[in-house]
């Protein structure tokens, strides 16, 4: 071979080892993670004692201690009147971790959200508040009469609409369901707008306190242990950042035991978040049928019915199992 042929040979297998070396070097950097770091976490949560755990964590300061160190800079919060807008709230992107009942969760799981449930905040809580006047002795006595509760694919509507049609009462056809926030429902039963109200707490205590009604079932009564509020957290938060959803459950854990055992304090803490009476919140801790829990796993199969409930109701049109609902295993590594 003479030299200028073996001169094109040697430059030709160069250029095909260094094609091969960019190539391996490409697949390889593609294959490498990107890196990302969050440094602001929104909250979103409603105005009911049911939710007093966030609220605990943030006056203590919780939040921001133990976030602190995993480079969470700014912690923000929102308040929402019911579930409904606080998950569309989650779906557009504006919070990254809701305290919201369990239903609203489903329904916008069933819309696209990508998020999951990996703690229980509580269950029961809500009454059904009959203006004082009026007679009850069983669900047929409401037949007749419009009911405010929260809009549909909330836990109340959907626990509402559930129990009427067991006790033969048609929700659509037997009764009026008016959509209303907490305030609106208020204020329309002491209006004489609406007849009944199905709220939870604090609101139905209020509503005694001012003798515009009575409360006549509770909702342990409507489903016994039912789920309630629960804590739903962004899918991209769960994969890019595993230790801050593990720390939020963890200070949620810890907050949820605090409140249970300080009452009286939560009882403040939500009075002054919130512009409440003080003895009207003390009133709804210690009549209410509710119980501040942490444990997803307490909430697993009342939320699984929800999403058959809500499926039959057609609020939704995709069945749902528990897997794609709840993430179980942040709660279930703090025992490791």
């Amino acid at each position: 071979m003479n030299s200028r042929k073996f001169l094109k040979s040697s430059t030709f297998l160069i250029l095909i080892v260094f094609m091969i070396s960019a190539v391996l070097v490409s697949g390889c950097a593609e294959q490498e993670p990107e890196e990302t770091t969050v440094t602001e976490i929104t909250f979103g949560y409603q105005p009911s004692t049911h939710q007093v755990a966030y609220l605990m964590a943030k006056d203590k300061g919780w939040w921001a201690e133990d976030l602190g160190p995993l480079g969470i800079e700014t912690i923000d919060d929102k308040v929402f009147p019911t579930g409904a807008p606080e998950m569309q709230a989650m779906l557009s992107g504006e919070i990254d971790v809701a305290y919201v009942g369990a239903a609203p969760v489903i329904s916008a799981l069933a819309s696209g959200l990508d998020a999951k449930i990996v703690a229980a905040v509580q269950t029961q809580g809500s009454d059904v508040v009959l203006r004082t006047e009026l007679p009850y002795e069983s669900p047929e006595d409401l037949k007749g009469l419009k009911i405010a509760t929260f809009p549909p694919g909330t836990i109340q509507d959907t626990l509402l609409r559930n129990w009427l049609a067991e006790n033969n009462v048609d929700p659509d056809a037997d009764v009026t369901i008016v959509p209303m926030g907490p305030g609106d429902a208020m204020t329309a039963i002491s209006a004489n707008q609406v007849d009944a109200v199905f709220l939870p707490h604090p609101a139905p205590t209020l509503i005694e306190e001012e003798g515009v009604g009575r409360s006549v079932v509770s909702s342990g009564e409507v489903q016994e242990d039912h789920a309630c509020c629960v804590v739903a957290v962004s899918g991209e938060l769960i994969r890019e950042n595993p230790e801050v959803v593990q720390q939020i459950v963890e200070t949620h854990t810890r907050s949820t035991e605090y409140v249970s055992e300080n009452t009286d304090e939560a009882a403040q803490v939500f009075a002054d978040d919130q512009d409440w009476d003080i003895e009207v919140v003390k009133a709804s801790i210690s009549d209410w049928d509710g119980s501040w829990v942490s444990d997803p796993s307490l909430v697993v199969n009342s939320t699984v019915d929800y999403a058959q409930v809500q499926y039959e109701l057609g609020y939704i049109s995709t069945e749902l199992e528990e897997d794609d609902i709840f993430d179980l295993s942040f709660y279930e590594a703090q025992d490791q």
